[in-house]
């Protein structure tokens, strides 16, 4: 048995299949898992990156860009559906590609995962930070700047510089208080993220739908402006691919569902309605929210860190009442993608501690609350550090790519099990087999291309590091490479 080892199907439906201490509680159904997938990608998408993303690259025709990457996530939606519902167990897209492609590029994909959820929370929490800081402002509470900003910045394209900063408390705030929620149990943690979702999609359908109403048509001509500077990228179609890149941030998290299959009542049935359900409606929110900002405000005028506040003061004094409701929405938006994205690292660490590959204490469940409370801990300690140390901007197009690659190998791994084991029970069918793995692929790769030389150096950085902890520990201690059967109940 050697590193490409691959687990066995069987093994892996009577880990989904166990109950009983050492387990995760199976709390979840279809409206929640829906909710989770809302929750993680309706945040920094639409409060932050469409007006940067339209000022920068497409103008109106950022419209477009949101449809393209929804065509390459609904893709990779189609493939995770098809394994959620067949391997209904923790660990998403590292498990799939365990059973499919082997161990190695199973150790690839959980490693790369950490990028999306651990270091996307940190992100995230910081917007969050900025949105929280402001609005405290509106209504007359300044906090200390040394307080509210990381004490480095990024000079040039990797230069850590001194800010004066201290710490950025409140997004480490946020981050502790998400960790706490999280394990205190999934179903809490599921309801707390309802409420929010309700509020924040809401908020954006009152935007859309006053919005719509006070558009000036003469902000969408010409919708797609044009390339004028004879560089790739900007404006013109080249800028509406270009910013397809950028605004693929706004979709990570969708596949945040597929890590809590262990915790789904019915995952055959509900997994693929969690994904795919929540993928479509954040689709369509977006597109409209794109035409409503561009159409309230020149493009030009979004490129700021709040475009949605900018688009409606724009539409004038009408509109000032959705001043404040916007802010909200933004704080409790991405406060539910930080609380998604803390969610799925854990799980992450949860199934490869019971594979061997991590130490046996990340694969702890809580006696009482049943959650994986070690790799919550400590994914929310790092996640809190990294949120008040790091700017923004550090690690935004890291995650990306980093998500974009677990997505490939997906979509790869889906080909790959048609072919091995056609007789496999399938309750949701990826369609057109092989061309919608293929074109998800190919979507996928196309937006990691477009992305800077420099991400792609820390991404190979990342992944150098991962492998050495992978051959150290990992290959040494696999159940699966000592002949050994994975851990199924109990700690």
């Amino acid at each position: 048995m050697g590193i490409w080892s691959k687990k066995s199907l069987a093994v892996l439906q009577a880990e989904a299949s166990a109950e009983g201490h050492g387990t995760l509680k199976r709390a979840l159904g279809a409206l929640n898992l829906t909710t989770l997938g809302i929750g993680a990608i309706i945040g920094a998408g639409i409060f932050v990156l469409t007006g940067t993303a339209a000022a920068q690259y497409a103008g109106p025709g950022v419209v477009w860009s949101f449809v393209i990457a929804g065509v390459g996530c609904l893709f990779a939606g189609l493939c995770y559906a098809e394994f959620a519902s067949m391997i209904p167990i923790a660990g998403s897209a590292y498990t799939y590609g365990y059973a499919t492609l082997g161990e190695f590029i199973a150790w690839i994909i959980g490693w790369d995962l950490i990028l999306e959820y651990l270091f996307g929370a940190s992100t995230v929490a910081v917007g969050w930070s900025g949105y929280f800081v402001a609005f405290l402002g509106e209504l007359g509470i300044n906090l200390p700047s040394q307080w509210v900003n990381a004490p480095y910045a990024v000079q040039g394209t990797h230069t850590l510089v001194p800010t004066g900063a201290i710490l950025n408390l409140p997004a480490m705030i946020l981050v502790g208080l998400m960790t706490t929620l999280l394990v205190v149990g999934i179903k809490e943690s599921a309801n707390f993220n309802n409420v929010i979702v309700v509020v924040k999609v809401m908020i954006v359908l009152l935007v859309i739908a006053f919005g719509f109403a006070a558009v000036n048509s003469a902000n969408w001509h010409p919708f797609i402006p044009p390339n004028t500077t004879g560089e790739f990228g900007h404006f013109g179609w080249s800028g509406v691919l270009r910013a397809a890149g950028v605004v693929f941030f706004a979709y990570i998290g969708f596949d945040a569902v597929s890590t809590a299959a262990q915790e789904a009542k019915n995952p055959q049935r509900d997994m693929p309605i969690g994904i795919l359900g929540s993928l479509v409606i954040c689709t369509v929110l977006y597109i409209l929210m794109a035409l409503v900002m561009t159409g309230l405000a020149h493009y030009t005028e979004l490129n700021v860190p709040h475009p949605v506040f900018v688009a409606i003061e724009k539409a004038g004094p009408a509109l000032g009442w959705l001043r404040v409701l916007v802010n909200i929405g933004a704080i409790a938006g991405l406060a539910s993608v930080v609380l998604v994205m803390l969610m799925g690292q854990p799980r992450i660490f949860f199934a490869m501690s019971r594979d061997g590959l991590l130490p046996a204490v990340f694969g702890k469940v809580h006696p009482r609350f049943q959650t994986p409370y070690v790799t919550t801990i400590l994914t929310g300690a790092v996640a809190a550090i990294v949120a008040g140390l790091f700017p923004i901007g550090l690690l935004g197009e890291l995650v990306s790519i980093g998500t974009l690659l677990a997505f490939v190998i997906v979509c790869g791994g889906v080909i790959a099990l048609r072919v091995q084991r056609p007789d496999i029970a399938r309750p949701f069918r990826t369609p057109l087999v092989p061309l919608v793995p293929i074109l998800g692929i190919i979507v996928c790769v196309a937006m990691m291309a477009g992305l800077p030389h420099d991400t792609w150096v820390r991404l190979i950085v990342w992944m150098v590091i991962g492998l050495v902890i992978y051959f150290l520990y990992g290959k040494r201690n696999s159940r699966i490479g000592r002949g050994e059967q994975p851990v199924v109940t109990g700690d």
